[in-house]
């Protein structure tokens, strides 16, 4: 059983920068696809960026691509989400996710999933 666990969020001003971290345990992050997707209360998870396990390649929401970065740490078994540019838009839980398809396409395709964690974009 893959155990995720995000930490990183908080309140951040308009236009600045943060970085999630999403530490895996029970499973080696080089196995899976990671994700990371974030909710806002009355609507449905969506999609904001995934890395593949098989090449490495990452794809983002056209809503956060230029903006905001995933990467992997196979030492420290962590994938990040670096945040630029952050907008008022931006504020939702994020959650951090795996995925045990080489490229997952919606939800239902990840199997591990974070407890997620508040990020709060305001001046």
């Amino acid at each position: 059983q893959v155990q995720l666990v995000e930490s990183g969020g908080g309140l951040v001003q308009p236009g600045n920068s943060l970085r999630l971290s999403c530490v895996a345990s029970g499973g080696d992050l080089r196995l899976y696809s990671m994700g990371w997707y974030r909710q806002v209360p009355g609507k449905g998870r969506e999609f904001l960026a995934v890395k593949s396990y098989r090449d490495g390649r990452a794809s983002y929401a056209n809503s956060v691509r230029g903006r905001f970065t995933i990467s992997r740490d196979y030492v420290k078994n962590t994938v990040y989400l670096q945040m630029d540019t952050l907008k008022l838009e931006d504020t939702a839980v994020y959650y951090c996710e795996a995925s045990g398809r080489s490229r997952p396409s919606d939800p239902t395709e990840y199997d591990y999933w974070g407890q997620g964690i508040q990020v709060t974009v305001s001046s």
